[in-house]
Order: structure tokens, then C-alpha cells, then sequence
């Protein structure tokens, strides 16, 4: 399909934080809410209503826990890291750190916390929550990891403290109550970028400890969750006011030490269909949405709706699961990545200038791999590896999300007619497994179980490489049953390498050997897009979702 003046890009958002990695070690105060203005009169006071309509529910509240988009779009609200994002440059700015330092090889991280700041239930931010915070992480047990996959502390740290020898994590120290210092095993050279990932916000010690934060004995009618999840407490500029069947409201933080914006209230409300999000827009019952499809985008434009994109920071896959006997055959593997013609997928179900993927690292992140393996697509060779393999018409579980929409798959049920009848064509018996996005997709194909394939994506949340060959292929897991101990060595290694050419070199070897063994078929890296009611005149658009409503301009 041509390129038509009604799906190019209208605006788009962050080709500068995705040209820049993160490696700056040091930082700069960042200046005081008031610095700058012409006077030193206090900010108006906040007080407009602002309506968001969002492809989900969340899954859960605790960002420890919880790694979906429409979770961590509501956490990035109310907790706070100790390390910003510079929405320009992509370099680590101060949020709960004003500063830090790096010693010992790049194994000691020292930080000095903002002063005067107090979580939402009023108690201090100092090094003690710091770490606690920490060190609940590095303590969750096999047990909760297993009850949520959606915790990111291993696919970063390595391993937790029942693996200690493991663990790139080994301490926190409070140095002062407003000084900390994180001790690691090795050298992390995206330790700061991943300080900047929705998982490691600060959370009130007083609220973990009453909301039993590591007890899941909850139900939203999702995964299981603690009663902290459905009532979290940080630092940022907004807190929870209300999370029902269809809708999570936020209100402003007065007691926030940061600038507050012209927003008030907050409402998440929840639209299953993308249709439904349109039609939501354009009856200004909301004033932006997330998850713009293809058929959204035409519709937008004829009604001068604005359209904000998002560089691509994304890669949408098919997974493949080796625990599957059939699978373990890289004959069969290899004849799924032929069988698939991506660009037809690309034509049909994505934004115009979505890219085809051949790896999972997108292009413009240091380590992108311009000659990775390639089998293309070729239905008579596919049939070819087939017979070879000795495939014998073993059925194969195919599961895929029902209701919901996200920045790497738009219309999943879509996306998944075509790959079936693709599939089905080469000579593979696919048996369908829908699963509602609200009853545990995630968990079930990121778990051990019968999924043979699933359709899933990764959305990056820092400008490296290692956040996404490390939470994907660093380790077996339960989605892939990938096992290869020389790629685990090697993305170990590569994650304490400094910046440069031996590092962007491993990362390519890493790319080369991942798509040779097809663990699972990179499809496309997408391009994602908000539409925007004319009340909004700005809109914090990042390529790594980080966009709190702060910033968010709207019309007196």
C-alpha cells in the first residue's frame, strides 16, 4: 500500500532521545520550580479535568510488579525514580536524586536525594526508603515471581537474594538520611537508564508495609495483586483517588514538590475497541487517547483530529516456545520465519512507516545489527524445512490477546487471522487459543505451559540495547524455553562493557546468533500514535512511554 497523505506522520515525537543512549554518570541540580521566571509568585493552582482513554484496564498499581503499558501509564503519575529522563537528549536527568557519583570500576553508585520531599501519606522520602525499597525487590521470592511475571528486577539485576552469587544487586546503604549508595557485583553500564524504568519508582515504606505489598491475595479480575497495588503510594505529582470497573481517577498532589501543571483530575477510562476510543474523542468524552490504529488514523484526519507519533521503540514478535517438543527443531523453527510474510502484516495492520523487523533491538539503538540473519519470507522452502524436520501435522496452541490494543499490536485478532492462514498455508496444523488481555494473557505466555506461539511485543523503557535482548534472551524463562548459554554469557558480558565500538560489537554478535536460532520471529518495530482533542495544545510524547500528565498543555 503506498504511503497516502492520510496515514503520514502528522507530528512526531523523540528522534532525539532515541539518536542519544543514556551515559552520563554525573548531574547537575535541577533547578528549583520558580528558577528562571521572571518572578518568584506562585504557580495558579491546578484545576482542569483531564480525560484519557486508554486500550485496558491496568493489571495492577504496584510498578515493582506490574510491567503492561496501561499499569505503568498510571504508576509514572503517582511514583517517582530516582532517575528522570530528559525527553530531548534521552540522558539521565535529577527527579528523586539531585545528584550522583560512580566509584570503584563502576560498581558503587552514590546519590544525593532531594530534600523536603514527602510521600503522598506524608511520610519523609529519604535513603532508609530508598532502601527498603531496594531490598524488597532483591528479597521477592520464587513464589511471588511466580504469581507476577511482570516483575522486572531479574530481567535487570540478574538474579534475586536466593541467588545472591548471581545478582549484579548487592547492597544499599543509607550514607545519610539524605545520602544513599548502591553496591553492585559488576560493572552495569545502563545502571542509571534502568534506574529510570517504572519498576524501580519509590514506593512509601509505611504503605508497602500496610498493604502487605508482597502478599497477592487480591482480585480485579486479573493476576492476583496486593492490596498495595490497588492503593499505591510514591512521591509524584499525583495520587489515587478511585480505581472501579471503568475507570482509575488521579488527583493533584498538593504537598508535591514539583511544578503541578493545569491538572487537577486526572481519568483514566478504559475502551476495549479502538473504535470505541474514536468514537469516545469525537464526542468529547475524552480529551486523548493512546493505540491509534490504521483504520483510526484515516478516520482522525478527515475529522482534523491531531495525531501525535511516537518513533518506534518497539518490537512486536511471534513467540516460539522450545518447551514444545515439535519446536525444538530448529528446522521448524526456521520454516515459522518463512512461512511469515511480514509485510504483508505490516501493509495491513500498522502505521505507514513501521519498519520490518530482523532482530529485536530497533535500528537506532547503539547495537543494532545492519547484516543479522535473515531467512525471509519463502512458502515453497518452508514446506521444504518442514518435510526435512519430519513435521508430522503436530498441532501447535497459538495464543493470542482478545480486547485490547497495544503500541506494539494494534488489532491483535487481526494480526492473528492473517499469521493462522499464513501459517496454515505452509503446512502447520495452528489451533487457535484466544485469551482475554483482562484474564491473564500475560501471564499465561509468559509462564511455562502449552503455548506453542503466542503474539506478544516488547516496548524499550531506556535507550540500550540491553533492555531488550536482556529481559528476552538473558536467561531461559517460561516464555521462550530458549536455552543458550553462550548468548546468556555473552548479553552478561555485554551489559558491563563501556560504551563503544567492543560493546556495540558483542551486541551485534548477540543479534547475529538470536536470529539464527529463531527463539521467536521478530515482525516489525511499530509506530505508535495519540490522538488529541484541539483542548490539548501540548503533549509529553516519548518513545519510552514516559509521559506524566504534568506536562500535558491544555487551552485557558
Amino acid at each position: 500500500m503506498p504511503s497516502s497523505p492520510s496515514r503520514r506522520t502528522v507530528l512526531t515525537a523523540g528522534a532525539a532521545l532515541l539518536a542519544l543512549g543514556a551515559t552520563s554518570c554525573t548531574a547537575a541540580p535541577a533547578p528549583s520550580p520558580s528558577s528562571g521566571s521572571p518572578s518568584a509568585t506562585t504557580p495558579p493552582e491546578p484545576t482542569a479535568t483531564f480525560n484519557f482513554g486508554t486500550a485496558a484496564q491496568p493489571l495492577g498499581l504496584d510498578p515493582a510488579l506490574s510491567s503492561d503499558v496501561e499499569s505503568q501509564r498510571i504508576t509514572r503519575q503517582i511514583l517517582e525514580g530516582l532517575v528522570g529522563v530528559d525527553q530531548t537528549t534521552g540522558k539521565p536527568t535529577p527527579l528523586l536524586a539531585t545528584e550522583w557519583s560512580e566509584s570503584n570500576e563502576g560498581r558503587s553508585y552514590t546519590f544525593t536525594l532531594r530534600k523536603g520531599v514527602v510521600f503522598q501519606d506524608g511520610t519523609p522520602f529519604n535513603a532508609d526508603a530508598v532502601c527498603v525499597n531496594f531490598n524488597r525487590w532483591f528479597a521477592f521470592s520464587a513464589e511471588l515471581r511466580r504469581q507476577a511475571p511482570g516483575s522486572s528486577f531479574k530481567g535487570v539485576f540478574k538474579a534475586h537474594s536466593d541467588e545472591p552469587d548471581l545478582s549484579i544487586f548487592k547492597s544499599c546503604t543509607a550514607l545519610s538520611e539524605h545520602t544513599v549508595r548502591i553496591d553492585l557485583t559488576q560493572r552495569f553500564t545502563a545502571f542509571l537508564q534502568a534506574l529510570t524504568l517504572p519498576a524501580f519508582a519509590m514506593a512509601s515504606p509505611a504503605a508497602l508495609a500496610a498493604g502487605t505489598a508482597d502478599v497477592l491475595d487480591q482480585d480485579r479480575g486479573g493476576p492476583p495483586l496486593s492490596a498495595f497495588a490497588t492503593s499505591p503510594v510514591g512521591t509524584g505529582p499525583f495520587s489515587l483517588a478511585s480505581w472501579d470497573a471503568e475507570s482509575v481517577t488521579l488527583v493533584t498532589n498538593k504537598a508535591y514538590w514539583g511544578e503541578r501543571g493545569q491538572i487537577a483530575t486526572i481519568n483514566f477510562l478504559a475502551y476495549n475497541h479502538p473504535q470505541l476510543r474514536l468514537q469516545a474523542l469525537l464526542d468529547g468524552k475524552i480529551d486523548g487517547y493512546d493505540a491509534v490504529t490504521v483504520g483510526n488514523f484515516d478516520q482522525l484526519v478527515k475529522r482534523g483530529k491531531q495525531i501525535v507519533q511516537r518513533d518506534p521503540f518497539s518490537v512486536m514478535y511471534v513467540g516460539i516456545n522450545q518447551e514444545v517438543p515439535v519446536l525444538q527443531n530448529l528446522k521448524v523453527r526456521q520454516a515459522i520465519e518463512m512461512a511469515i510474510d511480514k509485510e504483508t502484516l505490516i501493509r495491513k495492520f500498522f502505521i505507514d512507516n513501521t519498519a520490518k523487523a530482523t532482530q529485536f533491538v530497533p535500528p537506532k539503538i547503539s547495537g543494532f545489527n545492519n547484516d543479522a540473519p535473515e531467512l525471509g519470507h519463502d512458502l515453497a522452502k518452508a514446506k521444504e524445512y518442514l518435510k526435512e524436520a519430519g513435521y508430522a501435522g503436530e498441532e501447535l496452541k497459538f495464543y493470542y490477546p482478545l480486547n485490547v490494543t497495544r503500541p506494539y499490536l494494534p488489532t491483535p485478532e487481526k494480526v492473528y487471522a492473517e499469521l493462522s492462514r499464513q501459517l496454515t498455508a505452509a503446512g502447520f496444523n495452528v489451533r487457535p487459543v484466544p485469551v482475554e488481555w483482562s484474564e491473564g494473557y500475560l501471564q499465561k505466555v509468559q509462564s511455562p505451559g502449552d503455548h506453542a506461539l503466542h503474539l506478544l511485543g516488547w516496548n524499550g523503557s531506556y535507550s540500550d540495547a540491553d533492555n531488550f535482548v536482556g529481559p528476552l534472551f538473558g536467561e531461559k524463562n517460561g516464555e521462550f524455553g530458549y536455552q543458550d548459554p553462550q548468548v546468556f554469557s555473552k548479553i552478561n558480558r555485554a551489559r558491563g562493557l563501556p560504551e563503544g565500538q567492543e560493546r556495540d560489537e558483542q551486541y551485534h554478535t548477540i543479534n547475529a546468533q538470536i536470529a539464527a536460532t529463531v527463539p521467536a520471529v521478530p515482525i516489525a518495530f511499530p509506530i505508535s500514535a495519540l490522538a488529541l482533542s484541539d483542548r490539548v495544545v501540548g503533549y509529553p510524547a516519548s518513545p519510552v512511554l514516559n509521559e506524566v500528565f504534568t506536562k500535558v498543555q491544555l487551552k485557558p
